[in-house]
């Protein structure tokens, strides 16, 4: 599949210079986005990426992305959790 999308001419020519490949870095920042939206799991990133998984979780700590870190709702399920267990 192809995807495109237009940029002012200006912006182009200064991503271009800024990344090696600045198609695969779009495609990648895409791909990573929706992962941390839940759109994509863990194993379908790397097949789009053409990763092997531990690539593939290089890739994501270069976008900041932790999975083990508790999401904010998790971690307010906990702290509602633990207010339960103060008050009892």
């Amino acid at each position: 599949m192809s995807v495109a999308f237009d940029l002012p001419a200006d912006v182009e020519q200064i991503l271009r210079r800024q990344f090696q490949n600045f198609d695969q870095a779009a495609k990648e920042a895409a791909l990573v986005e929706l992962y941390k939206q839940n759109k994509l799991t863990h194993y379908q990133l790397s097949q789009a990426l053409g990763l092997t998984r531990f690539e593939t979780d290089g890739v994501l700590k270069q976008h900041n992305v932790v999975e083990d870190l508790p999401s904010p709702d998790e971690l307010e399920d906990d702290l509602q959790r633990l207010r339960q267990l103060a008050d009892k």
